[in-house]
């Protein structure tokens, strides 16, 4: 009987060292695990969100390749939160009731902006006129024409309107003009909760210390730029707007530094890739190193104007180069 009790204490004991081991072993696992948890880098998400340029897609628009009303689809595909409208990439106008089919639109694009759960956040509107035009007149039917965007844009619960500062090539007039184009222009805006912001678009609006002189003269809270990386050229040959090739063009680190303090949106133009997936014409590290040490952190959108590559593959090496540069930025 006492050899039955010994041998069972023996037991006993086997047991409960052989637990103990156990605990310990999976302690040091659990241990080990922590710390493996631990030494894991925690990657910092960018200092801005994506949105798309409608611009990017145009000539897949143009072509009839794309429907414009499924822009919020395609962007939402791509791997974006926000999107920006380009108001010459919709027809309305030879309606028999323009404004009538301008609201069915806009309705429409609401819906799809909802159901595909994309941010509405700008308009780039073209064709309404010059704001920077010295006939006075003129100006002020500008400013007419380019009400029913502002209201569109409340409709769709943007924050902006883009639009362009074309007019008088003399530096002077043209940041008297254009200064009162925006005035006014904001003052309207200003009671629709809407945004004025300029875009560096070509010619004077390009010179970056004039725009941003414009900008201290207006001095309205909702009046401001959206600094484009590229669209830096003073003057075409021929005097062409667009299309020719650029003779003259304003420093665009400098431009964009410049713009910055006024900034209600960036526009990340894009226009060919290396192997690497670097931009070959602009130095994208450099550009969000200036848009960053400006305290922005709204949305940078995409806007591809390559040849070389599709649309689709333009955008998307856009938008990789942008989340990849902004992994060493932050």
């Amino acid at each position: 009987m006492h050899k039955t009790i010994f041998k069972g204490l023996i037991c006993l004991l086997i047991i409960i060292s052989s637990c103990k081991n156990k605990s310990t072993e999976n302690n040091t696992i659990l241990d080990k695990e922590e710390e493996k948890t631990i030494e894991q880098p925690v990657e910092a998400a960018p200092f801005f969100e994506l949105s798309l340029a409608q611009w990017s897609l145009h000539k897949e628009i143009q072509s009839g390749k794309l429907d414009p009303i499924d822009f919020a689809q395609k962007a939402k595909e791509l791997g974006f939160t926000g999107i920006e409208y380009v108001s010459q990439l919709y027809t309305y106008k030879n309606a028999k009731e323009p404004q009538k089919a301008l609201q069915q639109l806009l309705e429409t694009l609401k819906a799809k902006s909802n159901e595909y759960n994309v941010q509405n956040l700008l308009i780039m509107v073209d064709g309404e006129g010059d704001l920077a035009v010295k006939d006075e007149k003129e100006r002020n039917q500008t400013i007419e024409n380019h009400k029913k965007w502002v209201d569109a844009a409340q409709f769709l619960g943007c924050h902006s309107i883009r639009v362009n500062l074309f007019g008088t090539n003399d530096p002077e007039e043209w940041v008297q003009v254009a200064t009162d184009g925006l005035t006014k222009l904001s003052e309207y805006a200003a009671t629709k909760g809407v945004n004025v912001i300029v875009e560096n678009h070509g010619y004077l609006s390009s010179d970056a210390s004039l725009l941003a002189k414009v900008m201290q003269n207006v001095n309205k809270p909702n009046c401001g730029t959206l600094p484009d990386f590229g669209n830096f050229c003073l003057e075409r040959e021929g005097g062409e707007r667009w299309g020719a090739s650029c003779i003259k063009e304003y420093p665009k680190y400098k431009g964009v530094e410049e713009l910055m303090p006024f900034a209600k949106g960036v526009s990340a133009k894009s226009y060919d890739f290396d192997t690497n997936g670097h931009e070959t014409t602009i130095n994208y590290k450099k550009m969000l190193e200036i848009v960053k040490a400006s305290g922005y952190q709204g949305h940078i959108g995409v806007e591809y104007e390559g040849e070389r590559l599709s649309e689709i593959e333009g955008i998307i090496a856009t938008r990789d180069l942008l989340i990849n540069l902004s992994k060493q930025i932050n």
